[in-house]
């Protein structure tokens, strides 16, 4: 109980450092404060450790980035500030992975389970940070990106775009987390999965890009997509555009946002990930 309370007043501080740099609003400082209890609390020093590369350095580059947001990509963007449901849609797959790998190791500490989960956590977020390092170092490409589906050239920050820098950006953020979770388990604090250690990192990097690719081909394909007629843009913004006009679905799932399509990002790298330590082991 010692460690938990521990863990749940580092991840409410955390949460509060991150509010005042304006790297979270409220909401998303109270889901990340619980999400941070959870991982904290619960997983230990080597969980926090590889949630934290993701959250520092996917917030940072978010931040850095804000003031090129407001020209390319503005139409696209949500802004520097992480809410509830962009915590939740980033970080949720690895809570719920975290908090099950403690039931499981309380009720069946020799399960063969445990490390399936704990790739699939690191993977997780390592995809996390693929499509966030792919976002937004992709904005420094010397030319406009294509999307996914078609290769034609479009704005900067369209849903479903893909570009070279972007890709590059997105497999290093990938392998940062992937780092951290092979560093964690080396001094351990994590628990070993049974493999070579660079057999690990390059499964979780691995898992994390096509995280980012999945994201990149809902993008492309089924996230709604708004049209504002006053403009003349395209926008996910809905139901009024920054102009304030009213805007319409021009393609696309009228359900399926941003943060639906950031949570099948972090889930499908997260299954990619196990499914390769099966392949593996």
């Amino acid at each position: 109980m010692v460690n938990f309370f521990i863990g749940m007043a580092v991840g409410v501080v955390i949460a509060y450092l991150a509010y005042r740099a304006q790297a979270l609003n409220r909401g998303g400082a109270v889901a990340a404060a619980a999400l941070g209890t959870v991982v904290f609390g619960l997983g230990g020093v080597g969980w926090a450790l590889v949630m934290l590369t993701f959250f520092i350095s996917s917030s940072g580059l978010s931040k850095f980035f804000n003031a090129s947001k407001a020209g390319a990509g503005a139409e696209f963007a949500k802004g520097s500030k992480r809410d509830a449901w962009q915590v939740a849609a980033n970080g949720g797959v690895a809570g719920s992975l975290a908090l099950t790998y403690f039931v499981l190791f309380k009720l069946f500490p020799g399960s063969e389970l445990l490390p399936f989960l704990w790739v699939g956590f690191a993977a997780s977020l390592a995809g996390a940070n693929a499509d966030t390092w792919g976002t937004e170092l992709g904005a420094l490409n010397p030319r406009r990106p294509v999307l996914l589906t078609n290769f034609r050239r479009v704005p900067a920050g369209t849903s479903g775009a893909v570009s070279l820098v972007g890709s590059l950006a997105a497999l290093v953020g990938s392998a940062l987390v992937a780092g951290m979770a092979i560093l964690t388990g080396r001094v351990g604090w994590a628990l070993g999965v049974g493999l070579p250690g660079w057999l690990v990192f390059v499964i979780i990097t691995a898992a994390g890009f096509m995280g980012a690719l999945v994201d990149s081909l809902l993008g492309a394909t089924l996230q709604a997509i708004y049209y504002c007629p006053a403009c003349d843009k395209h926008t996910e913004k809905h139901p009024t555009h920054t102009c304030g006009a009213q805007t319409v679905r021009a393609r696309g799932l009228p359900w399926l946002n941003n943060d639906w399509v950031n949570l099948a990002c972090t889930l499908s790298a997260g299954l990619v990930g196990v499914l390769f330590i099966l392949i593996f082991r």
